[in-house]
């Protein structure tokens, strides 16, 4: 059995137990969003439980394909990992002809990690109250009210034309290569609003930069327990949030994928992980393996199909 920290020789010598060099972890967004501040804890406990540097490889661009493919096409030796999103799965629908992997079958599912529900916030150019007088504005104002996103087909994308299609309005979409950038832009004033994880402007939230008019989940978020649920400000059933998760390319080792699986689980159960995650609008969550691998071809299909029906497309 693999010690924790990697060191226990093999059958026959032929290879160092893993593992024995840095390891790279690719993020698809810049620095300083949730993607990226997932990455960097899991990074960091892993670094200090396996003995090896954990290196944050920060890979913006092409709604996080030209991460995806770099991590795809590596060597399935445990030594380059993707920290992906929900829009992992949801990218294929919108990227058919242009992505060259497959979300599922390119990757071994290793564990999700965190889970973050969505928040509709306003910024200093939009001053409403609430979710009411937000809709009023918008409908009175038919695609000029603007909507910042990490990127077309991402969950924010997602979420929002969601939205749009189950209250009747229209919206104009302002794609970012990032949440950290689309954030700075909300609180500037450059753009209106943001269906955006929670755990991308609570900091914001909180400092009553930006105005949190509701949650996409079925109870209040402790973190704001003064902003209703979408269900109780008038918009019934409206649901959204986002997970955190470490993939690896297909064909690395079961006993590289157990020893990252458990790593990742120990992380997760941290007192000290959870309560950073929570201070981030976040829930620990630990989803691994084939459950993990399922819960990826449920998204891929459903959000194919959602792409269809909302006639979604790369912007």
């Amino acid at each position: 059995m693999l010690g924790l920290a990697g060191l226990v020789p093999t059958a026959h010598a032929q290879a160092p137990a893993y593992p024995a060099k840095p390891v790279r972890l690719v993020v698809g967004f810049s620095a300083g969003g949730p993607t990226d501040v997932v990455a960097r804890g899991f990074a960091d406990y892993a670094a200090r439980t396996l003995g090896q540097p954990f290196l944050v490889d920060n890979k913006p661009g092409a709604n996080t394909i030209l991460a995806a493919e770099a991590v795809a096409g590596a060597p399935a030796d445990g030594y380059t990992l993707l920290l992906g999103a929900t829009n992992h799965t949801m990218i294929p629908a919108l990227y058919s002809s242009r992505v060259k992997f497959d979300a599922v079958r390119s990757f071994a599912p290793v564990c999700s990690l965190a889970v973050s529900p969505t928040v509709l916030v306003v910024g200093p150019s939009m001053k409403v109250p609430d979710l009411a007088t937000f809709l009023q504005q918008v409908k009175a104002a038919p695609g000029q009210r603007t909507y910042a996103t990490p990127g077309a087909g991402s969950s924010g994308h997602f979420a929002s034309e969601q939205f749009t299609r189950l209250t009747g309005t229209r919206m104009n979409h302002i794609p970012y290569k990032g949440a950290a950038q689309a954030v700075t832009d909300l609180v500037g004033g450059q753009v209106d609003s943001s269906f955006a994880t929670l755990g991308s402007v609570l900091p914001q939230v909180q400092a009553g930069k930006l105005t949190a008019l509701a949650v996409a989940a079925p109870q209040r978020s402790p973190l704001l327990p003064q902003v209703p649920t979408f269900d109780e400000a008038g918009v019934k059933g409206y649901r959204a949030d986002a997970w955190y998760g470490l993939l690896a390319p297909a064909g690395t080792p079961p006993a590289v994928l157990a020893l990252l699986q458990k790593t990742a689980q120990d992380f997760v159960r941290q007192g000290a992980t959870q309560e950073k995650l929570r201070g981030l609008g976040m829930e620990s969550q630990h989803v691994c393996g084939a459950d993990f691998g399922e819960q990826l071809a449920r998204e891929v299909k459903a959000y194919g199909q959602l792409a269809r029906e909302l006639d979604l497309k790369p912007e």
